[in-house]
């Protein structure tokens, strides 16, 4: 054995390693889109996107029916808060109505459909009855109840139909009715039809173009043929015709879109032209919260139907968008819980609350920019009206139970670690480590001493 020149043995130094080439470092924004589609992915999405979304859309709506309606409630000579205490009063009681629907199972539910339906059409046929009803705005459609209250039935007939035909597809579905047409359209059709014809007895044509878009959206969830998707819509669409040709009032709302003046080819557009100038003169970032011009007077219905435009003058265009963001996510959110779910009456229900909002907010928000004709129905959740506020956020609760009812949500939620611990009786509660939301794999039990049985 060879030798140092100090006598002892020569150290034999470690082989080197053949170089690992190190992985390429992600750029910042994969990794920010990665993070964020993680995040996406997390089974509890949806729930906070429903819970979040409708929340903040609700607030929102507070403080702008509190904004826009102060120079209304000062012509009438009533206190300017007016019309906010009464919309706040029933925000209250439609979060009470969102827990309650939040916590319900599905099975009282869908115990509710014929309750809810039968009340809805016997409100919505007392409409008619002389010295019951009340017309507002030309429609027949109000039920008062003392004092400054009153009640739009039709409202209810939204939720009535959501609710009672998810109910009748879900139980054609499970004994394999739905591959036939008749079973499919009868009695959802006809049922649809009467609802519709007790709404248009009001003429109210607005609340009629949503039950319709819930009655299409439905259909399409439960695999209508395109043969017959296309025969009902052509029979709705001719029906919808005729009753805009044989009204003057529905085709001078045809003659507003697009329009830039007052009056444009013999029609008065005004309430149009004026929500077109509110939010054109809101700009970026708007001009300031309560500092619209167009309340005073000039913008009818500015706290209702055109309470988007106040929006637009006083918050600009990050305002809007913000509004438009907050309605989107809703959407995907219900969009999300009906295409997840093995449940055929959640996928029905969670489709047509979805159908119900997205398009009443799209009917509205087009109304005010010109591009669709004014129908006269609110903003879902942001809009003054108690009628219409109180449906909505029951049907919201309903997203959010069906979005928790989701077995991948569930788990997530049963392994949540509670913010102030439990304590034991031995004393202090024992240290844990960071929960990771990114799997849903059980972790394996920790190692035990041999002396532990």
């Amino acid at each position: 054995m060879p030798t140092s020149r100090t006598g002892r043995p020569p150290v034999q130094r470690a082989s080197r390693r053949p170089a690992v080439p190190r992985q390429a470092r992600e750029n910042p924004v994969q990794q920010l889109y990665s993070r964020a589609r993680k995040a996406w992915d997390r089974p509890l999405t949806a729930y906070y996107l429903i819970l979040g979304g409708s929340l903040l859309i609700t607030v929102l709506g507070l403080v702008m029916v509190y904004s826009a309606s102060q120079i209304t409630a000062l012509q009438m000579s009533l206190p300017g808060s007016f019309f906010f205490r009464k919309q706040f009063l029933a925000a209250v009681i439609g979060a009470v109505l969102l827990l309650i629907a939040s916590r319900m199972p599905v099975k009282l539910h869908r115990a509710l459909a014929y309750p809810i339906l039968a009340g809805a059409v016997f409100l919505m046929a007392l409409v008619q009855v002389p010295g019951i009803g009340m017309s507002v705005n030309g429609n027949q459609n109000w039920i008062s109840l003392g004092g400054s209250f009153q009640i739009q039935p039709s409202e209810f007939g939204k939720l009535a139909l959501v609710l009672w035909a998810s109910d009748l597809l879900a139980r054609k579905q499970d004994r394999k009715l739905l591959t036939q047409w008749k079973h499919m359209l009868v009695p959802l059709v006809p049922v649809a039809f009467l609802l519709l014809g007790l709404i248009m007895l009001g003429g109210d044509m607005g609340t009629a173009i949503i039950l319709t878009a819930i009655l299409f959206g439905l259909l399409w969830l439960a695999g209508a043929p395109t043969r017959l998707f296309v025969g009902v819509l052509s029979v709705a669409g001719l029906i919808g015709m005729i009753l805009i040709k044989t009204s003057p009032n529905r085709m001078a709302r045809l003659a507003c879109i697009g329009a830039t003046e007052p009056r444009s080819g013999g029609a008065d557009c005004w309430q149009a032209v004026h929500g077109i100038y509110a939010l054109a003169s809101g700009g970026i970032f708007g001009s300031g919260l309560g500092a619209s011009v167009e309340k005073w007077g000039q913008l009818p219905e500015a706290h209702t139907d055109f309470i988007f435009a106040v929006t637009g003058e006083e918050l600009g265009l990050a305002g809007t968008l913000s509004v438009l963001a907050l309605f989107a996510a809703l959407g995907y959110a219900g969009i999300r819980v009906a295409g997840r779910t093995e449940d055929p009456f959640v996928r029905y229900a969670a489709g047509g609350v979805t159908t119900w909002i997205t398009a009443q907010a799209v009917i509205n928000i087009g109304a005010v920019l010109g591009l669709l004709p004014i129908a006269g129905v609110p903003l879902p959740l942001f809009s003054y009206g108690g009628s219409a506020l109180l449906p909505t956020m029951f049907a919201v609760g309903l997203l959010i139970a069906f979005a928790r009812d989701d077995p991948a949500a569930r788990m997530a939620l049963s392994m949540r670690q509670p913010r102030f611990g439990r304590k034991r009786a031995g004393g202090a509660v024992p240290a844990r480590g960071p929960r990771r939301w990114n799997t849903m794999r059980r972790r394996a039990p920790s190692a035990r001493s041999s002396g532990e049985r």
